[in-house]
């Protein structure tokens, strides 16, 4: 909605059979507030928060999304605020039993002559950025690893044109952990993953300390390098060469260099949009994410399968409480499996940590008008579009197959782009209703707004306006046709992001649920 424009009384009420609609006005509606349908407010409702839009006794359910998001705790007049006091958490799923590609949805017409300007990888991928990235086998090299880095960049990176930059893959990985324990090959191919993803380049180099659990023929295993295995790839500080500080920061320099050259001989080509892989993602969500950015996501999303390329959605336990409907519309039933798998995996995790689905959503998710964790994950899974999942892979997996995949992550934002990274993503698409100023180092990140509000404060944060959806100024296909074209700039550095004209770049963030010593 254009800055100045009044917006008359307006709320969203997305399925027919919805009794909740969420109320679009900035700001939020006084009591006595009267719309065009004759629903009259009774009390004053928030943005994004739910309305009443019939009487609903004790125990009845409460509809959005066409589907239940909780019972009423107590009666509940037409036009009162349904907030979380006055609503119980439905008990979640079964696994047991769940429809295993029942709803299988038919392949869409195939889409041809899109194309992004790539950097092409010896091992067929893609990249949409060429990188020089050096993985650490441990956290006790991060901060030399960093400081050779700032040298790198004000040294020997200008002299070579053609790379986009140099960073460092550290983390608090460390000798504690139990690296033979179940869950610690997560970590693990996870690091290595992150090293081959298909933005640095197929030129790995590696730091290690020497004396730490996680070796680099662990990690990167020559079988794994698409160099030949004589060509030394590692700086081991404890070296006895290395004498000094100095000596250490000097030999990441050379090696660097050495790399640098390789990926400077390299060009963008005309690739087609099935080259890419492409990873969604929301934080900081709120009620109008699952009606305005999401669902462009979504859009955009059945456009890139169209096309041919792998798109990735995560978030487990924004996912959990709708996974009934994602099982349906797996494009076999080993699929189906695969999925539920992933889920009874999580649950096992949660219930260990004693951990509850309470602890999803967020205060600020709830004040954006996120009730709980149902609503939060019909909205999420939005992102999705309609195409039939076609793989699931686990954490820190990477991904091997075109079309939708379900790559499972935690929620959390950080850890979710990590494993993303791992997947082999080259583009990230990242909703918000709250707002962020999230960005990764190694992969571009369009940040979709779900309301215009948060797009006109956050201008120099924000990527793209799907607020525009809600207020019935921009339809949900308008706005994912101009994000699929959007990713395809971005891809081929035609048009940079606000995180990278900013050099916004989040630490990278490791899953790692095996114990400590």
């Amino acid at each position: 909605m254009p800055s100045g424009k009044k917006l008359r009384p307006l709320f969203v009420q997305v399925h027919p059979h919805d009794t909740v609609a969420i109320i679009v006005n900035e700001g939020g509606l006084p009591a006595g507030t009267e719309f065009d349908s004759g629903l009259k407010l009774i009390e004053d409702i928030p943005e994004a928060h739910k309305v009443a839009l019939v009487d609903m006794p004790a125990g009845a359910p409460i509809l959005r999304y066409g589907s239940v998001i909780g019972y009423a705790e107590y009666p509940i007049a037409r036009g009162s605020w349904v907030h979380e006091e006055r609503m119980r958490l439905p008990v979640a799923p079964s696994l047991d039993n769940l429809p295993h590609a029942t709803a299988v949805p038919a392949p869409m017409p195939p889409i041809e002559g899109y194309t992004f300007d790539g950097f092409v990888n010896d091992d067929g991928s893609v990249g949409t950025k060429n990188i020089l990235g050096i993985t650490t086998t441990v956290q006790c090299v991060a901060a030399t690893v960093d400081f050779a880095v700032k040298r790198i960049k004000a040294e020997i990176l200008p002299r070579y044109p053609n790379v986009d930059d140099v960073i460092a893959l550290t983390h608090n990985y460390g000798c504690g952990v139990a690296i033979d324990a179940p869950g610690a090959e997560i970590p693990i191919r996870t690091l290595r993953n992150l090293s081959l993803n298909p933005n640095l380049g197929g030129a790995p180099m590696v730091v290690s300390l020497g004396c730490e659990k996680l070796q680099p023929v662990r990690l990167l295993p020559n079988s794994t390098l698409p160099i030949l295995a004589a060509e030394p790839y590692v700086v081991r500080m404890q070296d006895e060469e290395h004498h000094s500080f100095g000596d250490m920061v000097a030999s990441i320099m050379q090696l660097a260099e050495k790399r640098l050259a390789e990926l400077n001989r390299r060009t963008r080509v005309t690739r087609p949009a099935s080259d890419l892989v492409v990873g969604l993602q929301c934080g900081g969500s709120d009620a109008f994410s699952g009606v305005t950015a999401n669902p462009a996501v979504g859009y955009a999303s059945d456009l890139l399968v169209r096309a041919g390329a792998t798109v990735m959605f995560s978030e487990v336990t924004e996912v959990r409480d709708a996974i009934h409907l994602l099982t349906a519309r797996a494009a076999d039933e080993q699929v189906a499996r695969d999925l539920v798998r992933e889920m009874a995996w999580y649950d096992a995790y949660l219930d260990r940590g004693g951990v509850d689905r309470s602890a999803n959503p967020t205060p600020g998710n709830k004040k954006g008008g996120l009730t709980n964790i149902v609503e939060k994950a019909l909205g999420s899974t939005a992102k999705a579009g309609t195409s039939a999942i076609a793989g699931v892979f686990g954490p820190g997996e990477r991904v091997t197959k075109k079309g939708l995949i379900f790559a499972a992550t935690p929620a959390s934002d950080f850890i979710c782009g990590t494993l993303q990274l791992a997947a082999s993503m080259n583009m990230h698409v990242f909703t918000t209703g709250r707002g962020t100023p999230y960005g990764l180092a190694m992969c571009p990140v369009i940040k979709v707004a779900s309301r215009s509000a948060l797009a006109e404060r956050w201008s120099d944060l924000i990527d793209l306006d799907a607020g525009s959806i809600a207020t019935g100024d921009a339809t949900i296909e308008q706005v994912g046709t101009q994000l699929f074209q959007l990713i395809l700039d971005v891809a081929s550095g035609r048009k940079q992001t606000r995180a990278d004209q900013w050099g916004l770049h989040n630490d990278l963030a490791l899953f790692n649920p095996a114990p400590v010593t």
